[in-house]
C-alpha cells in the first residue's frame, strides 16, 4: 500500500457477535500486514452502544501488532484521575515500543457529576490535567501547583518510551478549543461527526493560531477522522451509514452531513478534498464490513492519495 497521505484506520470496536475476537485480531493482524499507519479507537463509557474501552483495547493491539501507531480520539480528560491515567498510558507506550498517540479533548456534553468532579473550573481542570501527566512523564521528583492537583519532588516510573512523552493529540470544534491545542499539544484531529465544509472552516482558525503562536507547522499534525462506506451501490452505502448514525449518534441525517460514501473513486476524491483542506494524515472509519472495508481501502482508495 503507498500514498502520500498517512492513513490511519478504526478498530472495530462493537461487541455484536461472539466471533468478535477472532474478528479483531485477524482485522489488526492483517492491518499492520497491509501497511496502514495507525489504528485508533473511540471513548464512549456510557450508554447503550457496545463500545470497549479504549486504552485496555490499545494494550491488546500493541501485543498483535508490530509497526503501526496505536492511538486514541479522543478521551475525555475531565471524566479522568490524571495521575492514573499517565501510568496506564506509560504502561501502554511500553508495551508498544513507543507507538502510542494520545487523544484528548474537554468534553462538555457528558455530565461529569456522575463520574464524581464538579463542572465548576473544569477547563482550568483540563488544562491542570495535561500539566499533571507532563510533569511525571519527565523528570524525577516532579512538581505541580495548581488548583486541582498540588504535589512536590514525585517520579513515576518507567517513562515512556517516547521522549519527552506520547504525542498528544486534540480534539476540539471551537476557537478557543483549538487555540489550546496549538498551544498545548502536538497535533489536532477533526472530529468524524462533523462535515468536510466544517473542517475547512477549522483549518482556517488553526493556520491563525499557528501564525498567532509563531509555531512551527511541522511540529503539529493535523488530522481528521472519517466516517466512510465504500460500496458501488451508494444508495445501499447511505442506508446502512444512516442505520449506524442512528443507533451511535442518535441522529440519521449526521450520516449525509459528516460520512463520505460511494464507489472507491468517489470516495478517494472527497478524501482528496479533506487532504487538500489541510488535513496531513486521516483516521478511514468504516462502521461495518469491517474486514472488506480494509482490504479496499488499501487497494483501491488510499494508494490513490
Amino acid at each position: 500500500m503507498t500514498g502520500n497521505t498517512p492513513c490511519g484506520i478504526a478498530i472495530p470496536q462493537v461487541v455484536d457477535n461472539a466471533a468478535y475476537l477472532t474478528e479483531l485480531h485477524d482485522f489488526l493482524k492483517r492491518a499492520d500486514a497491509l501497511g496502514f499507519e495507525s489504528v485508533w479507537t473511540q471513548e464512549g463509557i456510557l450508554g447503550k452502544f457496545p463500545l470497549l474501552e479504549p486504552l485496555s483495547l490499545l494494550s491488546h493491539a500493541a501485543a498483535l501488532t508490530t509497526n503501526m501507531r496505536l492511538g486514541v480520539s479522543i478521551m475525555l480528560l475531565t471524566l479522568r484521575n490524571p495521575i492514573q491515567l499517565a501510568k496506564t498510558l506509560v504502561t501502554i507506550d511500553q508495551l508498544s515500543g513507543g507507538r502510542l498517540d494520545v487523544g484528548v479533548g474537554a468534553g462538555g456534553h457528558v455530565d461529569e457529576g456522575i463520574f464524581g468532579y464538579s463542572k465548576e473550573r473544569r477547563m482550568r481542570r483540563f488544562a491542570e490535567e495535561i500539566a499533571v501527566m507532563k510533569a511525571l512523564w519527565g523528570d524525577d521528583g516532579a512538581s505541580v501547583s495548581g488548583t486541582f492537583w498540588n504535589f512536590e519532588n514525585q517520579s513515576m516510573n518507567p517513562k515512556p518510551v517516547q521522549s519527552p512523552h506520547p504525542p498528544i493529540w486534540f480534539g476540539a470544534r471551537s476557537e478557543v478549543g483549538i487555540r489550546r491545542a496549538v498551544r498545548l499539544g502536538d497535533a489536532w484531529m477533526g472530529a468524524g461527526s462533523s462535515s468536510t465544509e466544517a473542517f475547512v472552516k477549522q483549518m482556517e482558525v488553526v493556520r491563525r493560531e499557528l501564525d498567532a503562536a509563531n509555531r512551527d507547522p511541522a511540529t503539529f499534525k493535523i488530522s481528521k477522522r472519517v466516517y466512510i462506506a465504500v460500496d458501488d451501490d451508494r444508495a445501499r452505502a447511505e442506508r446502512r451509514l444512516r442505520e449506524w448514525f442512528g443507533l451511535r449518534y442518535g441522529n440519521e441525517d449526521m450520516a449525509v452531513r459528516d460520512s463520505i460514501w460511494g464507489s472507491a473513486a468517489q470516495c478517494t476524491d472527497e478524501l482528496a478534498e479533506v487532504v487538500e483542506a489541510g488535513a496531513e494524515h486521516l483516521l478511514l472509519n468504516p462502521v461495518f464490513d469491517d474486514q472488506e472495508h480494509l482490504e479496499i481501502l488499501a487497494e483501491a482508495v488510499v494508494p490513490n492519495l
